[in-house]
């Protein structure tokens, strides 16, 4: 609407035979900055989906740990085993109902007070002894899958803390305003055709910037990455118990 508003008032201020001599520059000119900035769009937009999925494998891989760990720690001591089935599951819970809405609104305390739950999983894992022989082989699984939880986790806070540099939203949006302007310079002799034709380009642009905003952040927003790792966590733990 906006470009199509933009173009009524070009048309009452530059009358269209004062296009018609410079018809040759104008498309050429239409060409080359239309090429730029299809250029620039694609490359943003294979960035930004490359982080989602990356956010989404973070996802599915903190949820594989998650399970790994709760049946690994079944091989240690009652108490141990106990303390460290309970911390997961509060963890799994405090992500799901707390951090997933925290991610996407930058909420770094509500982030710092979920992390603390998984800090006091490590706490009774490191105050384990008295262990057998059978045990000890157990424990050591039990270090490694932690440590590739905590990994991943990090991994899915940064990816949730990533976004497009605003130098590059203003070279995004800047150009658009710009590539849907110059449509404007066409000698189209009938508004008709003259408005469908940048309507068309501004709808597309539009809706690629749409795109872009809305997958610069994985947690938030029309497409987002899914808890069903996290839920399907809950639900083996329901089991193993």
């Amino acid at each position: 609407m906006a470009s199509l508003f933009g173009l009524l008032v070009f048309r009452q201020l530059v009358p269209v035979a004062t296009l018609h001599d410079s018809s040759n520059e104008v498309g050429n000119y239409l060409q080359t900055i239309g090429g730029i900035y299809a250029v620039l769009l694609a490359f943003v937009v294979y960035v930004v989906w490359g982080q989602f999925n990356d956010a989404r494998g973070y996802v599915e891989r903190e949820g594989a740990a998650l399970v790994d760990l709760y049946r690994l720690a079944s091989g240690l001591p009652d108490s141990t085993r106990t303390a460290i089935q309970s911390g997961l599951r509060d963890y799994v819970d405090a992500v799901v109902r707390e951090e997933w809405e925290a991610m996407g609104a930058r909420d770094e305390a509500t982030i710092e007070r979920v992390g603390s739950r998984i800090d006091h999983v490590w706490d009774v894992i490191h105050r384990c002894d008295d262990l057998t022989e059978c045990q000890h082989a157990v424990y050591s699984e039990v270090l490694s899958r932690f440590n590739d939880l905590t990994d991943v986790r990090t991994n899915r806070l940064t990816s949730a803390r990533a976004r497009v540099p605003i130098a590059m939203k203003l070279l995004l949006y800047s150009g658009g305003i710009l590539t849907v302007g110059s449509m404007y310079l066409l000698s189209i002799d009938r508004l008709w055709l003259h408005g469908l034709v940048t309507a068309a380009l501004a709808g597309a642009v539009a809706h690629i910037l749409f795109l872009i905003l809305d997958l610069d952040d994985p947690f938030d927003g029309n497409m987002q990455v899914a808890k069903a790792p996290f839920e399907r966590a809950k639900r083996h733990f329901d089991r193993d118990s």
